[in-house]
């Protein structure tokens, strides 16, 4: 059996490097030409994706630290672990809601400043007379929206509901899996304007994409009144100077993220409509060890088998594996391709037992079972087909 090594670029949770153990990959810290590569936070650059890399597993669900481009050129398939840390996630969302509804730092502050009072007798009527001015709103009968119903998305949702909150989401790319994940409760926005009207507080669970950069706007504030806005998904899907500009202004009333900026902290520190935390929805150790398990196995699979599950820029791909010679063919997504890869495999001989072609985007890619032994000279010549990326023999 073929044997590959794995680089961990990042502190990658023993648990799921563990993982590793009996299997055909092999952990190696030193190796600068890997087989897969597993990361958390690092930032990667174009000069780690080495000719011989296959693969990086993401220990999280973002990928704004990978070369997430470079890697498709290449035919390097991009893993990222979504829902792992879903949990995680939406129990910082909850401790969000609840700072931003019940003035909980400002009466934490208050009595610390009481240490003079040393009688109760003299403590409880201050307290008494006092705590009218720290009176919040319950979350309970309030509406809660709900901006992209993914893994966190979809659980930030059913813990509306559970608060006896009304919740409405909003997702244009909903999957069927992920509509099943949602209870009844949940109405569906007919756009993201009506569920920032409709809402008096909105939580953002949406990727960093091209796409989405800036999507959450003063036009989106301006059909608000009294919002509490939150944001643990990306600290680029919200224009923060927007944010800033509306603050104070009757439609955004205060402003919860994971996602400090020097802007924010100024703010911060001056008024108390923002709260900012170090980026820490995914900092528990459950969290991390789900990540870093998921990562692992699905490098594993891929580079055992081929098959090919939560990708950023390969399609999901699964063949149950009927012979001992399995190639794996990345192409450019161009018409006449299949045909193209039939007729060298006819031409090497090479008998095709099963078979499965799939595309995203602007990749294809192929799994094929060959009944007969295959050799090296035969993956070089199917290297040379026009619009090929990379071949690989799976044994």
């Amino acid at each position: 059996m073929t044997k590959y090594s794995v680089k961990p670029m990042s502190n990658i949770a023993q648990v799921g490097l563990d993982k590793l153990d009996d299997t055909a990959c092999i952990l190696d810290e030193s190796t600068a030409s890997p087989d897969g590569i597993l990361v958390r936070s690092t930032k990667l650059s174009k000069e780690d994706i080495s000719d011989d890399l296959k693969a990086i597993s993401r220990a999280g669900a973002g990928v704004n630290n990978i070369p997430v481009d470079v890697c498709t050129e290449m035919g390097v398939v991009v893993f990222n672990t979504p829902g792992a840390n879903a949990n995680a996630v939406k129990e910082l969302v909850l401790a969000g809601l609840m700072l931003s509804s019940r003035n909980v730092f400002d009466s934490i502050d208050f009595v610390k400043n009481l240490s003079s009072m040393q009688e109760m007798a003299e403590l409880e009527p201050y307290l008494e007379s006092n705590k009218k001015q720290f009176k919040g709103s319950e979350l309970a009968g309030s509406t809660l929206g709900v901006v992209g119903l993914g893994a966190i998305g979809s659980k930030v949702a059913r813990m509306g509901v559970a608060l006896d909150m009304n919740v409405v989401g909003y997702d244009p790319a909903l999957s069927v899996e992920a509509a099943w994940r949602l209870p009844s409760q949940v109405l569906p926005a007919n756009s993201i304007e009506e569920l920032f009207r409709e809402s008096d507080y909105v939580s953002v669970h949406i990727p960093a994409l091209p796409s989405t950069e800036g999507i959450i706007n003063v036009s989106l504030f301006q059909e608000a009144k009294n919002l509490s806005l939150l944001n643990f998904a990306r600290h680029e899907v919200v224009n923060t100077s927007d944010v800033l500009s509306c603050l104070g202004e009757g439609s955004l009333r205060n402003f919860i993220t994971d996602f400090p900026t020097p802007e924010l902290i100024k703010r911060a520190n001056s008024h108390g409509d923002v709260i900012l935390l170090p980026h820490i929805g995914a900092s528990t150790a459950q969290a991390e060890e789900n990540c870093a398990v998921m990562a692992v196995n699905q490098i594993t699979e891929f580079l055992q088998t081929g098959n090919i599950k939560n990708s950023v820029n390969f399609p999901d791909v699964h063949l149950k594996r009927t012979t001992d010679f399995r190639i794996s063919i990345t192409n450019r997504n161009v018409p006449a391709m299949i045909g193209q890869i039939a007729t060298a495999l006819g031409d090497l001989n090479l008998n095709i037992a099963e078979m499965t072609n799939v595309s995203k985007g602007d990749i294809a890619y192929n799994l094929i079972d060959i009944e007969n032994a295959v050799d090296d000279d035969s993956i070089s010549r199917l290297k040379e087909i026009e619009n090929v990326i990379n071949v690989r023999l799976i044994s």
